[in-house]
């Protein structure tokens, strides 16, 4: 880490950005982990520099793939709330040939950073008349520091299944209720056995009855390797809000999201939020004993896309408490 002694206000220390045209033949700066445009112009976005406080210095590339000539671009970049940037908006004169480039030159204050895992967020964008046509496009660069945890049980934070001899420790939904370890045995769901749901293999949690074994998902960063068209989750919700979005980090340093949720774990109907019902249970622990006979409590599967060309690093959960995953495995 840099002394902090050594930052200066953004302002102070920065002078006007820098834009320079390339060369058509030249290649551009370190790319972008992604370049978030479904027109042919790109941008991307060099690395950045997380070890603050410092003011770190990021290129911007912009390249015309268009037929025409690209005129009057402008280019602003910007970073996570509260990162200072100077300048927010370079301009380009002149114009660009197809297969020219121009690079801008920001300075981003960092802060210090902060203990445990953090992903940020890079985001460009250029405007432009000509080239393309599109009039504009935007290039996102995510970068992240800390480590994920190593696997989904690194995370559990709730009690959810219970043996019906003592049902105390349970609190799945808030109000101290839980599954029935005996009932969720009667359909299938035994510690450490397998269940297959959307073309996944996955585990029931391979723990004792009363002790943690599942997420209330709060953005936590989980470890995860394998290649596939979808990563599965096997949950349930508690309310009828337990929806969110996950996002996908692959070994190249790109990222891709989805959303999916579950159904309460009683009485919603089965497919909400469009999930797939795993297994059904009789009835529910409560902290005065077994109860609710006759009521379902039930346990969910939903997806979100992958690239099959990619391989996965790792998974950040949705930020939602109502969602509760027992597991999660990439599918072929």
């Amino acid at each position: 880490m840099r002394p902090a002694g050594l930052i200066r206000s953004l302002g102070a220390v920065v002078a006007a950005g820098a834009l320079a045209l390339l060369p058509a033949t030249a290649s551009a700066a370190t790319p972008s982990t992604a370049a978030a445009t479904t027109t042919t112009t790109t941008v991307s976005i060099s690395p950045v520099d997380l070890d603050g406080p410092a003011v770190s210095t990021v290129k911007v590339t912009v390249t015309n793939a268009g037929p025409e000539r690209m005129r009057s671009l402008k280019v602003s970049f910007g970073g996570p709330v509260g990162w200072a940037v100077q300048p927010s908006v370079l301009q380009v004169d002149g114009s660009l040939a197809k297969g020219a480039s121009a690079e801008a030159t920001f300075r981003i204050q960092v802060p210090e950073r902060r203990p445990g895992f953090t992903v940020r967020t890079f985001t460009a964008t250029a405007t432009y008349r000509g080239g393309d046509g599109a009039g504009s496009a935007t290039g996102t660069r995510t970068q992240h520091s800390g480590t994920p945890l190593a696997n989904l049980a690194a995370a559990y934070n709730n009690v959810g299944v219970t043996d019906e001899s003592d049902t105390k420790p349970g609190n799945y939904d808030g109000g101290g209720n839980s599954f029935s370890a005996q009932k969720l045995a009667a359909v299938g769901l035994r510690p450490g056995g397998t269940v297959n749901a959307l073309g996944a293999e996955l585990r029931w949690p391979d723990v004792p009855s009363g002790t943690p074994d599942n997420v209330s998902a709060a953005g936590q960063a989980i470890a995860l390797s394998g290649r596939g068209s979808r990563l599965v989750f096997l949950g349930s919700g508690v309310t009828s809000g337990a929806s969110g979005t996950a996002t996908v980090y692959y070994a190249d340093g790109t990222s891709g999201s989805g959303s999916f949720g579950f159904p309460n774990w009683s009485f919603d109907p089965a497919n909400a939020h469009g999930a797939t019902l795993v297994a059904s249970s009789d009835g529910r622990n409560r902290p005065d004993g077994y109860g609710n006979a006759g009521i379902a409590y039930r346990v969910f599967a939903h997806s979100i896309p992958l690239d099959p060309a990619k391989q996965v690093a790792f998974v950040v959960l949705p930020g939602n408490g109502n969602i509760h995953l027992f597991d999660l495995a990439v599918a072929p």
